[in-house]
């Protein structure tokens, strides 16, 4: 009798929890699919061939998608995001 109130606490629980962690990963989903993706061919930042300095890297920066060519340039980026993240925005609206 004992273990069958302890499975129905445990069951419970587990419910419970599901009940709490289901909109926090339905979320994440929707995070995830916000990101902006990368428009250009070349590192944001040296304008080289992605993958010229090796494995291209990727990451996402506020809700943009940023693709580097190298590690070195990630410090750059993060250094002055501003100056680079310029290079994406299209010409029409920079006027």
């Amino acid at each position: 009798m004992k273990t069958k109130i302890q499975t129905n606490h445990l069951a419970l629980l587990t419910l419970g929890l599901a009940a709490l962690i289901s909109p926090l990963v339905a979320g994440a989903k929707e995070a995830k699919g916000a990101v902006k993706p990368y428009p250009l061919k070349l590192c944001i930042v040296t304008d080289n061939d992605l993958g010229s300095m090796g494995d291209e890297r990727t990451f996402v920066y506020e809700g943009q998608e940023i693709k580097i060519c190298c590690k070195p340039c990630e410090r750059k980026f993060l250094k002055t995001p501003e100056k680079y993240l310029a290079k994406l925005t299209p010409a029409e609206s920079k006027k």
